[in-house]
């Protein structure tokens, strides 16, 4: 019961950093993708059409440091980080899911899901009760928001090998991806 208050306090408190991050993060022209609160961090992630630099990112901590210390929406000591989501980002939200539609993903099924605990595959769909999971056989298996543990895209460098080809090592001088969440 203790444990269940503690998520509960935490993700008030990252409920009450999203409010006030929202127009300091939309005002510097970029998007807030998730806030996390895990006790001793705030961690704020942020994206922009065509990604985001180091600089709007400096400036986006500067003004949420300010703006948080004004307000103090956080109990005690915390430390506050402010980044992009990266290539391999997590996917938490129904939202999320709907911007990676095309990307390959892994997940992590949650105990006593009908199905293996671990599952990649390319994400064919998403909506507000679940997600579509295209795995390699070409089977799509169809989980629950509620039965997904932990997600996120990831990243494949190169193109896949031509069939008959062997597996070679990727190119790592060009990135490929299928569709970028």
């Amino acid at each position: 019961m203790a444990e269940r208050a503690g998520a509960e306090r935490f993700a008030d408190v990252a409920g009450k950093v999203r409010d006030l991050a929202a127009p300091v993060v939309s005002a510097e022209s970029a998007a807030l993708y998730d806030v996390e609160y895990n006790g001793g961090v705030v961690r704020v992630l942020v994206d922009a059409d065509g990604g985001i630099g180091v600089d709007a990112i400096a400036r986006l901590a500067r003004a949420l440091s300010r703006k948080l210390d004004e307000e103090d929406p956080v109990p005690g000591r915390y430390t506050l980080e402010v980044s992009s989501p990266g290539l391999e980002r997590p996917l938490r939200t129904p939202d999320h899911f709907r911007g990676a539609v095309g990307a390959r993903v892994k997940i992590k099924t949650s105990p006593g899901f009908d199905g293996p605990r671990r599952i990649a595959g390319v994400l064919a769909g998403a909506d507000d009760e679940g997600i579509d999971l295209r795995r390699e056989a070409g089977a799509v298996s169809r989980v629950g928001h509620g039965e997904i543990t932990w997600a996120r895209t990831v990243f494949v460098w190169g193109p896949d090998p031509k069939p008959g080809r062997g597996a070679t090592a990727p190119d790592k001088t060009s990135p490929h991806r299928e569709a970028t969440p």
